[in-house]
Formats: structure tokens, C-alpha cells, sequence
């Protein structure tokens, strides 16, 4: 397939560009590198540079490409920042995914793959969340997800564009090739992976007083490799649905931390901070339906195995793909 994909120079969108050149997709990547690195795009993937705020631009690049299919990955995605500049959470998220969206229509392509996320459900009523959870965000980035989600259903009605909504859950983990490198870093694992490298003193544990058996934070941790193996599948797909991608499996934010000490063999100092607002104490995935739909299955079930993937990526990459 020729295969069009925005944010791809970035940490999850580029392994899914690894996964695809692998599988001998022709891929055109669309990234303004604001975030994302040149070397993180696999050869002989081909790089536009440019932003999904650019209309004009971007129905130029589809119109001479002429993709089959879309894995849409650009937008802004820190929960924090949203929570101070919601305008250009909605700018870029809803407006630049409409740019897009017309943008296909424009060149006839009728299938898209967005890359959406656990925060459109908010402070889930039940754990772990399955699809049929309410969708009721807490903060302009999961809002704008969903706002993105309920815009394609109208693209289906009225021009045909079947979309597979994919929500994450936590991206983790590496491939030898490509791993995580942003300016403002908030993923617990390489900000583990900091302290063993001397770029911070120790790791901060926000709260160790919620209801969880260890009293911090449980998340469900989905390795990259999982995540790309999602995507192609969905490539696929005839009918449009939405899809959790997790492991089921919750992971603490102390187990997290544990592992990456048995895998550094460094003792990584953890220093107990207040908890923060609004941080649930629980996000774990229901991906029964994925798995039914697709015959998708993690083949990465344990966090040792995650850690080690990206302190291998880390260590060979030290200053990220700078060095």
C-alpha cells in the first residue's frame, strides 16, 4: 500500500514507519520536527517536512502522493501544557486533523488510522476500561482527541472515510533503530532511565498514598512494537471502530521503577512528592475487542522485557538521536 503518515518523525509514529518499510509499504512521512528527528524516519520512507496546520501544503503532498491510507500521529499530546494553552491543543488537534481530513477527501482517499488515546475517557467508572466506557475527558488533550473521534464519524457519513480510532494506553519500549527522544520528556520510564544516566538526581513519585496495593500510580504499559503491530493490522480494516491498545496488565509506578533498576543494575534514588491533581490511581485497558477484531495479541508482556528494550536504546543513544 502507499501509506500516508503525519507526526512519523517522532517516537511512535516513526517505529510504525520501521514496521512499515519492513513490510514493503511505499511510506511518505509528514512531520514539522518539532518534536520528532530526520534520522528516526527508516529509509527509504520519504520525509516532507511541513505542518498539518498548512491546508494548501498538505493537499499538495496527498494530491501527488495519492495514498490508500492514512496513519494520522501528528499533534501536541502533554496533558500539563493543554491544561495552560488549550487553544493550540484544539488548533492543531481538531483543526489540523480537519486540514487532513480534507486533504484526503481532496485525493480520494477514503482510510484513515488515528492515533487517539485513554485520556478521551477521563476518570474511568470502571477498571479495567473497555470501549463501552463513557467518554468524558478531564483536560483539553483528551478532549480534543475526542472531539477528533466524533469529526470522523461525520467524514464516514458524508464522504465514506473509514477510521480506525486507535487509544492508547502507555507507549513504552523501543526497537533497535528507534526509541524516545523529546525536548520535554514526561513518560515515566525514560525519565527513570535519566537518573541511571546522570541527567537527574533521582526519580520524583508523585503520591504513595493512592488506592493501589503499593500506594502509587498503576498504568498499563504497551511496548512501541505492540503498538505498530496495532496499526498495520488496522490497515486492514474495512469498518470503521475504535480500539483500546493495552496490555490488561496495571504496572506501578514503584514496579516500574524496581524494573528498571534490576535491568541498569544502578540503585536509582525515587523521592516521594505530593500527588498530583487529578492523576487517576488506575488506567488499565480492556483490549478484548482488538484482539477479536484483529487477532492482535501483545507479544510484550512484561515490563522487564519493555525496560530492557529501551535502556538498550538509550545506551547506544545516550544523547538521543543527536549522538
Amino acid at each position: 500500500m502507499r501509506v500516508f503518515v503525519t507526526g512519523a518523525a517522532g517516537y511512535i509514529g516513526s517505529v510504525c514507519v520501521e514496521s512499515l518499510v519492513a513490510a514493503g509499504h511505499e511510506v511518505c512521512v509528514f512531520d514539522n520536527l518539532a518534536e520528532g528527528h530526520p534520522e528516526a524516519v527508516t529509509p527509504p520512507a520519504k520525509l516532507v517536512v511541513g505542518d498539518i496546520l498548512d491546508g494548501p501544503l498538505l493537499k499538495r503532498t496527498l494530491a501527488e502522493f495519492k495514498p490508500d491510507a492514512v496513519l494520522h500521529f501528528a499533534g501536541r499530546a502533554l496533558v500539563g501544557e493543554s491544561m495552560r494553552d488549550p487553544g493550540i491543543y484544539y488548533a492543531v488537534n481538531v483543526t489540523g486533523g480537519v486540514n487532513l481530513l480534507e486533504a484526503m477527501v481532496g485525493c480520494g482517499c477514503r482510510k484513515i488510522v488515528f492515533s487517539s488515546s485513554c485520556a478521551t475517557y477521563g476518570l474511568p467508572e470502571k477498571i479495567p476500561i473497555d470501549e463501552r466506557c463513557p467518554q468524558k475527558p478531564i483536560n483539553p488533550y483528551g478532549h480534543s482527541k475526542l472531539l477528533f473521534e466524533q469529526i470522523l464519524k461525520w467524514y464516514e457519513q458524508v464522504h465514506g472515510m473509514v477510521h480506525i480510532n486507535l487509544r492508547y494506553f502507555n507507549a513504552a519500549g523501543a526497537t533497535v533503530r528507534n526509541g524516545e527522544d523529546r525536548k520535554i520528556e514526561t513518560h515515566l520510564i525514560p525519565i527513570v532511565l535519566d537518573v541511571v544516566l546522570g541527567k537527574r538526581e533521582h526519580i520524583a513519585v508523585f503520591g504513595d498514598k493512592h488506592n493501589t496495593p503499593d500506594g502509587t500510580c498503576i498504568r498499563d504499559y504497551i511496548h512501541v512494537c505492540d503498538l505498530a503491530d496495532a496499526h498495520l493490522r488496522a490497515l486492514d480494516r474495512n469498518t470503521s471502530s475504535s480500539y483500546n491498545v493495552g496490555t490488561g496488565e496495571g504496572i506501578s509506578v514503584l514496579q516500574v521503577i524496581e524494573a528498571c533498576r534490576k535491568v541498569t543494575g544502578h540503585a536509582i534514588p525515587a523521592v516521594i512528592e505530593p500527588p498530583r491533581a487529578g492523576d487517576p490511581p488506575r488506567l488499565v485497558a480492556s483490549a478484548n475487542r482488538i484482539k477479536m477484531d484483529m487477532g492482535w495479541k501483545p507479544r510484550f508482556t512484561k515490563i522487564l522485557d519493555t525496560v530492557a528494550s529501551a535502556w538498550e536504546w538509550r545506551k547506544a543513544h545516550p544523547k538521543g538521536y543527536a549522538s
